[in-house]
């Protein structure tokens, strides 16, 4: 990214996402929730950008979570990263379906393996009805911001466009666990 306004854009909301996470919960748990928002703020504006989520940065967002399971989580212990991990093949599987049944109906993909690897990222971080909710939240944001830029632009929506789902899906995690911090 080469557009100063948008890096200072970036830098003010990550200033944001980690002071949002270290108020929300003090300490550890907030420590991680800091470094979640910037995995996710990252893996947004690449997304955006290349439609593209780099394997590094869901690897790094699911290891802390896992270490979040086994230390400082709601399970934590020798099986919390066991049901954090049970909870990202849950989430993960049936996007996968949703993938391989989109490209045997389509022929063409309609998401990638970065978008299943990221939602095994919400498994891995949130509980199952704070997945839904982030899901929901993230694929309604997608819709509205296709609907609104085609109707800005007056152009036709296309069944063929390409949408950066995980530039919606990885604030929407973040948002996710920011809520349960909040809540918990």
């Amino acid at each position: 990214m080469d557009d100063p306004l948008a890096q200072f854009g970036l830098a003010i909301v990550l200033l944001a996402v980690v002071a949002a996470s270290l108020l929300a919960a003090p300490g550890p748990d907030g420590l991680l929730g800091a470094f979640l928002g910037a995995l996710m703020l990252s893996i947004a504006a690449t997304d955006a950008r290349r439609y593209i989520i780099p394997n590094e940065l869901t690897a790094a967002a699911a290891a802390l979570g896992l270490l979040r399971a086994a230390t400082i989580g709601p399970d934590a212990g020798w099986s919390g990263p066991l049901w954090a991990a049970a909870r990202a093949l849950a989430v993960a599987l049936p996007f996968l379906a949703l993938m391989a049944g989109y490209r045997a109906y389509r022929g063409r993909d309609g998401l990638g393996m970065g978008d299943i690897k990221l939602a095994a990222v919400a498994g891995a971080w949130l509980g199952f009805m704070t997945v839904l909710a982030a899901i929901e939240v993230a694929t309604l944001a997608a819709l509205a911001a296709y609907i609104g830029s085609g109707a800005l632009r007056r152009r036709p929506l296309r069944a063929t466009a390409f949408l950066p789902f995980g530039l919606f899906l990885a604030p929407a995690i973040w948002l996710g666990w920011l809520a349960e911090a909040l809540l918990g």
